[in-house]
């Protein structure tokens, strides 16, 4: 069996540990009262706490389906210690530092990238404060310390090109990726961003998911306004420029639709692409063999070819 299907069969019989698909836990759901009495607390609070869903326990080995990688402790750069995976992959074209969703850890995160060695590029995928075997509890600020201090630490690794990274995030993610880069990617040397079903900002992400529920519409202003926005990626995302930066939403993304990506790539400078795929769910983009295709192309034009 090869490797990409004994991923999707572990898939398969893992599909209550999936990565979520929007910023409430799904046991929350159907229970609006006791929602409405947490989301509250955002008005004098300005928790953050619906965005993050870690887990600390890993879902599953990797080797079971053939995946070579390995263990990497490394630090944020306030000192918090970092678990990651890294892939390597046989003379590689490049680095992928990979930020992965909201929930859960690098166990689950690993079925999005985990082909990218077999076609030439290394894969560093860090797991924020809170999740998985990283310490710490999770916040914006932090996350945003931790992406940094991942993209420093591919960069510096004796296996690595630090003139070929390139950094790729997904959900929530994808937009860390975003304004990590637009702040330090120059300094760091990034190559290229993608972002595949990033928030533009996360009060309006948050508003949207509260204006979804009959039980939360009433609410939604004033609890979204509490939601603090200073690392929103649309207001940073011209700064990225001049590193080419590839948006990817999916057209049937009802987690964080489309429009999204679209304010995103209308915010940002040149070179800018939006990749609209039609039939494609949250961050289901990578599951698609025309798209890894698609994506390959994309990297190597951008760091094989000279």
């Amino acid at each position: 069996m090869a490797t990409s299907d004994r991923v999707a069969a572990w898939q398969e019989q893992a599909r209550g540990r999936r990565p979520l698909r929007g910023l409430v836990h799904p046991k929350a759901v159907g229970q609006g009262l006791l929602l409405v009495l947490c989301l509250l607390l955002l008005v004098t609070t300005g928790c953050t706490r619906p965005f993050f869903w870690p887990q600390r326990e890993h879902a599953w080995d990797p080797a079971r389906a053939g995946i070579e990688y390995r263990d990497v402790m490394f630090r944020s750069t306030d000192g918090v210690r970092l678990h990651s995976w890294f892939l390597p992959a046989d003379d590689p074209s490049g680095t992928i530092v990979f930020l992965h969703g909201n929930a859960q850890n690098v166990s689950t995160h690993i079925a999005a990238v985990h082909w990218l060695p077999e076609r030439g590029y290394n894969v560093f995928m860090p797991d924020y404060r809170g999740f998985g075997r990283s310490e710490g509890e999770p916040d914006f600020a932090g996350i945003h310390k931790d992406a940094r201090a991942a993209i420093a630490h591919a960069r510096e690794r004796e296996d690595t090109d630090p003139g070929r990274i390139v950094v790729l995030g997904q959900s929530l993610g994808g937009s860390v990726a975003i304004t990590t880069v637009a702040r330090h990617g120059d300094s760091l040397g990034v190559r290229a961003l993608v972002a595949d079903s990033p928030f533009s900002s996360y009060r309006g992400i948050a508003r949207e998911k509260l204006a979804g529920s009959w039980v939360t519409w009433p609410f939604q202003v004033p609890l979204s306004w509490a939601v603090p926005d200073g690392f929103a990626p649309v207001n940073y995302i011209a700064d990225v420029a001049p590193i080419p930066t590839l948006l990817i939403a999916g057209e049937t993304d009802t987690t964080v639709p489309s429009h999204h990506s679209e304010r995103l790539r209308d915010a940002a400078g040149e070179p800018v692409e939006l990749w609209l795929l039609p039939e494609t769910d949250h961050t289901a983009a990578f599951a698609r063999a025309d798209v890894r295709d698609r994506l390959v192309s994309w990297l190597d034009a951008r760091l094989v070819a000279e």
